[in-house]
Parts: structure tokens; sequence; C-alpha cells
């Protein structure tokens, strides 16, 4: 007997072909990562980086915290558009204070730990249920991104950051990958504004189109979010970059950070900035900048979130509303 002739379907190639091409571009994008992480930490002066953390202005740390408050509060109304969407029973101050252990946990673990398994976890308890919790976090995260397409597509396309001769892309392509970002974000408002199917599921839960009102509110949100990080990192860098330069190069790093699937982005955020950066200013300051950076927002967030997690788990129990 012939032995039996199996044909994949044109559909299992393709998909098979994506997952060979996207673990192609993750691996090309660690190794690049590896290489700017080598060859800048060989460049730097660590002595020079704990002398400019330790002279490091009252005025600029005190800004950037202020900054980094209102920061931190507007990102916890984000999941306030699905309480006003879902029309769920949770109270406001309770739903923020969700939102802000999700975000902190998804800046220092990743997305998938904080942004997702840790929002469904604490909503459960509370009482709602998947479909409710899928469209509420659903807006908070397009809220985000909405927001960084609209940003990064005006920043990109009228003001590129110069990228290294080295890297795969110059500043005229990242010019044209930012008019398709702000395509991108003005063609999901016209959806919203003009779509007649406005119901679709996504993995079993339905979901619908927010109207433009909403939708407009989800972008001025995300993108006034990014523009507050940008102004952290500002005031850490002393003014000494232009704001609209600063807030360029943490939108190029915030992809680098996500494509890589680092926890907090660790070592990408450092790496784009030392390396856009360092031709304006020394890197000892850029690190320094970075370092404070993350002790002001990471790091003292995430304690208070930890807290806040842990006292959340204890009482969510006694105070979960009977619902199914």
């Amino acid at each position: 007997m012939k032995p039996a002739v199996t044909h994949d379907k044109p559909g299992i190639t393709s998909q098979r072909w994506w997952r060979w091409l996207k673990r192609s571009a993750i691996t090309a994008f660690f190794m690049l990562v590896a290489g700017l992480l080598v060859t800048q930490a060989r460049a730097i002066e660590w002595r020079q980086v704990a002398t400019a953390l330790s002279n490091y202005p009252l005025h600029a740390l005190l800004g950037a915290a202020a900054l980094a408050l209102l920061s931190l509060t507007l990102y916890s109304s984000f999941d306030l558009l699905g309480r006003h969407y879902t029309a769920h029973p949770l109270t406001v101050p309770t739903v923020m204070r969700v939102t802000f252990i999700s975000y902190v946990f998804n800046l220092n673990m990743g997305s998938l730990v904080g942004g997702v398994a840790m929002r469904y976890r604490l909503y459960a308890r509370l009482g709602l249920d998947v479909g409710v919790i899928t469209r509420v976090m659903t807006l908070s995260m397009l809220a985000n991104w909405i927001g960084y397409l609209l940003l990064a597509g005006v920043i990109f396309g009228f003001h590129a950051p110069t990228l290294p001769a080295n890297w795969a892309i110059d500043s005229g392509d990242l010019q044209i990958l930012g008019f398709v970002l702000l395509a991108l974000a003005l063609l999901y408002l016209l959806l919203c504004a003009l779509a007649r199917e406005r119901n679709f599921t996504l993995r079993g839960h339905e979901l619908s189109l927010p109207s433009l009102p909403l939708a407009l509110l989800q972008l001025t949100m995300g993108a006034a979010n990014w523009l507050l990080m940008g102004g952290i990192l500002f005031m850490l860098l002393q003014q000494k970059i232009s704001f609209p330069t600063v807030v360029s190069v943490l939108l190029v790093a915030a992809v680098a950070a996500v494509i890589a699937r680092i926890p907090a982005g660790l070592g990408v955020l450092e790496a784009v900035f030392i390396a856009l950066l360092s031709p304006q200013l020394p890197q000892p300051e850029v690190l320094a900048a970075l370092l404070a950076y993350r002790l002001i927002y990471y790091l003292v967030p995430l304690a208070l979130a930890a807290v806040l997690y842990l006292v959340a788990e204890t009482s969510s129990k006694k105070t979960a509303p009977a619902r199914r």
C-alpha cells in the first residue's frame, strides 16, 4: 500500500508561516535589544550616574511626582468608561481602585498579569460576570492604544526623532508609520460614528462599538496619559531635551517594550532612550533620569498597589454582591 499523503490546508499553512515570522521578528528584536544593552552598558560611567542621582534637584523630583500622580489618577479613571458603558453596579472608588492596581501591576509585570489576569480576578470577586469584565477591559485598553495611535501619528508624522544609522528603519520610515497610525486612529473614530453593524463577537464575548462621543473621550484620555508620562521624563531630564522629542522617544520605547515582552520593559526603555538621546545629553544624566522615573512611576506605586491588592483579596468576599 502507498503511504497516505497529507496536504496542509491553505489556512493552516498561512498560520504556520505567520507564527514563524512572528517568532523570527521577536527573536531579531531580542538580539537588537541585547546588543543595545551590552553596548550601552559598557559605555556608561556608573559612578557618574550615582553622582547625578545624588545631586538631583528637588523641584524636578517634586514636579515629576506630581505628574505621576496625575497620570495614575487619570489611568485609574479609564475603567469608568466601561462602568458607564455596561452600567454595572460597582462604585466609582471601587472601579478606580481595581484599575489602579491592575495598571501598576501591568507596568511592572506585563499586560497578561496586570492588565488581564488581575482585572478579571478582582472584578470577578466583586461580582461582575466575564462578559461585563471583557467589555470594561476592552474599552480601557482601547482608550490607551487609540490615544497612543493618535499621539504617535502626530509626533512621528511631524516630529520624528533622529534614529541611529545602524537601526533597521530611519526617520523617514518612522514618519510614514506615523501617518499610518494617525489614519488608523481616525478610522476608529469614523467607524464609531458611521458603522451600521456595531456588534461583533470576540472569543465568544459580544462587544459593541462605542458612540462617537465615548470614542472621542477614549482618545483624549489615552493621549493625555501618554503626554503626562512624557512630562514626567521631561521634568526628570531637567527640561534639557525638548518635550516633543522626549514624548517621541517614549512612544518608540513603549512599542519596543511591548514587542520584547519583558516585564516593565526592563532594559528596553533604557536602551532606546540612551541610543536616541545620548547625542544630546550625557549618558549618565539620561540613565539617572530613567532610574528616577522607574522609582517614581513604577516602584513606589507598586508598593501601594500591593497593599491595596492584599486588602482587596481579604475583603472582596465580604462585599461582593450576590450575582452570577
